[in-house]
C-alpha cells in the first residue's frame, strides 16, 4: 500500500492514494492553514469509521440482517500536551433496518473492533477505545 502528500503552498496538501483517489488537508488558520480541507487527525477517525462500518456491514450481511441505514460517529479526546494523541475514542453506530436481531449487531460490533478493522487495533495500542450502539426498526 502506498500513499503520497504533495504541498501545495502554505499549510494546504492533497493526499493521493495508491488507488488513485485524492483528497485536500489543510491545518487551521493559527497555525498558517485555510481551513480548506480537513485535518490529518481528522482522518484517522474518519479512517476508522470508514474501517470499521464496512466490516459491521459486511459481517450484517453475511448474517442475512435487513440493513438499511448506518452511520457511525465518533469522538475523540486528545492529550493537552505533544504528541497530542488520541487518549480515548468514542465509536457510536446507528443502524436501523428491518428485523434487526441485536444479537448479531453486537457481535458485529465486538468483530470489528477486536478482530477485523485494523485502525481501530492500531488506535486502540494508544488510547482507550469504546463502541455503542443504538438500533431503529423500520417496519418493512
Amino acid at each position: 500500500m502506498k500513499a503520497r502528500v504533495k504541498w501545495l503552498e502554505d499549510m494546504t496538501f492533497v493526499g493521493e492514494s495508491g488507488s488513485g483517489h485524492a483528497i485536500v488537508m489543510d491545518a487551521a488558520q493559527e497555525v498558517g492553514g485555510h481551513d480548506l480541507g480537513v485535518r490529518p487527525m481528522e482522518m484517522l477517525l474518519l479512517g476508522l469509521g470508514g474501517c470499521t462500518a464496512i466490516d459491521v456491514l459486511h459481517i450484517l450481511r453475511k448474517a442475512r440482517q435487513s440493513v438499511e441505514d448506518c452511520t457511525v460517529e465518533i469522538s475523540a479526546e486528545r492529550a493537552d500536551t505533544d504528541p497530542k494523541v488520541f487518549e480515548r475514542v468514542q465509536v457510536h453506530f446507528v443502524i436501523s433496518g428491518a428485523n434487526l436481531r441485536e444479537e448479531h449487531v453486537k457481535r458485529a460490533i465486538s468483530l470489528s473492533a477486536e478482530k477485523y478493522c485494523s485502525v481501530s487495533i492500531m488506535l486502540g495500542k494508544t488510547a482507550e477505545m469504546s463502541h455503542t450502539y443504538e438500533l431503529h426498526e423500520i417496519r418493512p
